[in-house]
């Protein structure tokens, strides 16, 4: 993963980068990031090895509960091992709630922290660095996400349900942005069984769910891909597994533009629904020329890979991520895993404008 930050990012990048951050040693064992803890740095893997693991119940669920509320170890389940050029710590800044993972050094590594607010208050400043910043982390989502799914085993992927409304994603977008986003747009009627995405496949526009469900799914079909894709060129059918859905306020169609792959999985909807399609060729051409909206977009599709990781994660884990020992639940109380007012204010504003870009829609 080494090459993604070099390749994304400039000199003067890494230059900041480096005056800001803490080089420092840590011994094996040394936990970086805790399940349920927020982040105060971004941590870069310079050389090492790092585990990724979620919490796993010894017996059952209450077993775990009880474990915790005593302060008793919790298994841990390794999902990923990260590499230098690795970065961890980066969910406070595209993510809406603690991380589902603990990440810790599995032998003497060296890292480089950032503290979270130095580096907020930069992509919040420089535009240019916040577009690159963000593709990258976007570029290593999106590979982890696919590893994960590799790892797991087609076979044995767990089935989920409806991802949570993200329509927050559209509240990191300017009014400008929903309205050239609108004006390039045109709406899609997509009848239930149809597949707008397939996996392998070429993508030619980038898709908002405005209404209905989408299934996420990938091919259970052991044959290369190249052999997949002329299966269904010829209408063979191919078998796959659904991995969650998606609904309303989803975005679709995002992997081209990270960095020229092609999809992993298969987008087919399950019932009636309607999109907003935006050409490919726009999308690229306006995330050229226009740095701010390459900032937020990149940002917007950071955040969105990072649910769906989250959502996984949780899936493999015992699911619920913080036990505040000895606290009732009361309003007055701050608990560390709810969301806070300026998330809350976030999800209100994109629901008003989700809502606006479906009226204005739907009259034209």
């Amino acid at each position: 993963m080494t090459e993604v930050l070099l390749k994304e990012l400039t000199n003067s990048d890494i230059d900041w980068m480096t005056a800001k951050g803490h080089r420092r040693e840590i011994a094996a064992g040394t936990v970086l990031i805790q399940e349920g803890k927020a982040a105060d740095s971004l941590h870069i893997l310079l050389d090492g090895i790092l585990t990724v693991t979620v919490s796993q119940p010894e017996n059952n669920p209450l077993t775990r509960a009880f474990a915790a509320i005593e302060g008793g170890e919790t298994l841990g389940r390794e999902i990923a091992r990260l590499s230098s050029g690795e970065v961890v710590g980066e969910l406070p800044l595209v993510g809406t709630r603690p991380t589902a993972t603990t990440v810790k050094a599995v032998e003497k590594s060296l890292v480089m922290s950032i503290p979270q607010e130095e580096l907020a208050t930069k992509l919040q400043q420089d535009v240019g660095f916040a577009s690159r910043f963000y593709r990258a982390i976007a570029i290593m989502l999106s590979d982890r996400l696919q590893s994960l799914i590799n790892q797991l085993g087609r076979s044995n992927l767990v089935q989920g349900q409806a991802l949570r409304n993200v329509l927050f994603v559209l509240g990191d977008l300017h009014d400008s942005d929903i309205d050239w986003m609108m004006a390039c747009g045109k709406p899609q009627k997509i009848p239930a069984d149809t597949v707008l995405i397939r996996e392998r496949g070429p993508v030619d526009a980038l898709y908002l769910l405005l209404d209905g469900i989408m299934s996420l799914s990938i091919a259970e079909d052991e044959r290369n891909p190249l052999a997949r894709a002329f299966a269904a060129i010829e209408g063979s059918e191919i078998s796959g597994r659904e991995i969650t859905r998606l609904s309303k306020g989803e975005i679709m169609g995002e992997t081209p533009f990270i960095d020229g792959r092609l999809p992993s999985v298969t987008v087919k909807a399950i019932q009636d629904s309607m999109v907003l399609s935006i050409c490919r060729q726009q999308m690229a051409a306006k995330l050229q020329q226009d740095v701010g909206f390459a900032s937020r977009f990149y940002r917007a599709i950071a955040t969105l890979l990072s649910h769906r990781l989250q959502e996984i994660q949780s899936r493999l884990g015992y699911g619920r991520r913080v036990y505040s020992k000895g606290l009732p639940l009361d309003e007055k109380i701050e608990y560390e895993d709810e969301l806070n007012d300026t998330v809350l204010d976030s999800v209100a504003l994109a629901g008003r404008r989700f809502d606006w870009m479906v009226g204005r829609l739907m009259v034209s």
